[in-house]
């Protein structure tokens, strides 16, 4: 693809993924997002003709003027749409596909000091929730949701939905089809029972205050502790 009719990409991928974009104007003046994306185009052609220094300093500019910070060594696909922005730390050896989006906050980080793959992978299609952490050479398949928050450290397969910390894939959407399956959430399940049972005590702990405020004996039903003597 042309580098204009890749830059007219992303221009339409802030129209098709922000409401709230009006004009072209707009888009050109005032998205950080598109700002950093094309300083990186810039940053990157540099590096891959191994130029020293300037393709960093460029990318040191980018971070100070848009608070988005994207390493020239990154690969980038066309349409990225990085909404709001800041904070957005891409690392050196990060790969993104066609048509992702990335909100404020995301991490897409590396775990290693050695001089080899050690970021993420992102396939097309996909969408990473505010303040996400992509951490290590993982791999993340088309079309996955990653949630506001969650830390992402496994490889995710395609039309998958991660959630939590750690990131633990909670459903697989056939793309065939368009159903959602939802697979089995023992950490999340645990939670709710947990929560029920703290609200049955709750109940229990009214009724006694209820009855002990009312100068009444406790009933059968509801438990009475009593500590023995010292």
């Amino acid at each position: 693809m042309s580098l204009f009719r890749s830059i007219r990409k992303d221009i339409q991928a802030c129209f098709d993924r922000d409401p709230a974009a009006v004009s072209i104007v707009e888009v050109l003046l005032a998205y950080p997002g598109f700002h950093a994306r094309q300083l990186h185009r810039l940053a990157h052609f540099l590096c891959g003709c191994r130029v020293p220094v300037v393709p960093r300093l460029i990318s040191h500019l980018g971070r100070f003027f848009t608070g988005i910070e994207i390493h020239p060594g990154a690969r980038i696909g066309e349409g990225l749409f990085i909404d709001h922005g800041m904070g957005v730390v891409i690392g050196e050896t990060a790969e993104i596909g066609d048509d992702c989006v990335l909100y404020q906050g995301v991490t897409l980080g590396g775990t290693s000091h050695r001089r080899a793959k050690r970021h993420p992978t992102l396939g097309n299609n996909v969408v990473v929730g505010a303040g996400a952490q992509l951490i290590g050479a993982i791999t993340i398949g088309d079309n996955v949701k990653v949630g506001a928050g969650s830390v992402v450290t496994i490889c995710v397969p395609s039309n998958a939905t991660v959630v939590g910390v750690p990131g633990r894939i909670v459903s697989i959407r056939n793309p065939d089809t368009d159903t959602v399956e939802k697979l089995p959430d023992p950490e999340g399940e645990a939670i709710e029972r947990l929560q029920q049972k703290v609200a049955e005590l709750d109940e229990k702990v009214s009724a006694l205050e209820a009855i002990i405020k009312n100068g009444q004996r406790p009933s059968a039903d509801i438990p009475v502790v009593t500590h023995p003597q010292l």
